[in-house]
């Protein structure tokens, strides 16, 4: 088995899907915009985890090109905290 599909070569994506997991559990329990906070720094995350480590250690985050993953990634994560922190509480 190739490390990329070892566990531990999943360990980055199942980090940041555990953030995202928590991001959503606080959206539906406590409050939507911390929910969504920490929704998008799981996204930067990602990113970041994408821009450092390299591919045979990304395991699932590896989709694409480095750039355009990372791109895509930090582009959605900026997004979901500027949504987040600019739609005022109800």
């Amino acid at each position: 088995m190739s490390p990329s599909g070892s566990r531990t070569g999943q360990l980055p994506a199942l980090a940041v899907l555990a953030v995202a997991g928590l991001g959503v559990a606080l959206a539906a329990l406590v409050d939507w915009q911390l929910g969504s906070v920490v929704l998008g720094l799981s996204l930067l995350l990602g990113a970041g985890l994408r821009l450092t480590l390299p591919p045979a250690s990304a395991g699932a985050l590896v989709v694409r090109t480095r750039g355009l993953d990372a791109a895509l990634l930090l582009a959605a994560g900026f997004a979901l905290l500027v949504l987040a922190n600019t739609i005022p509480p109800a």
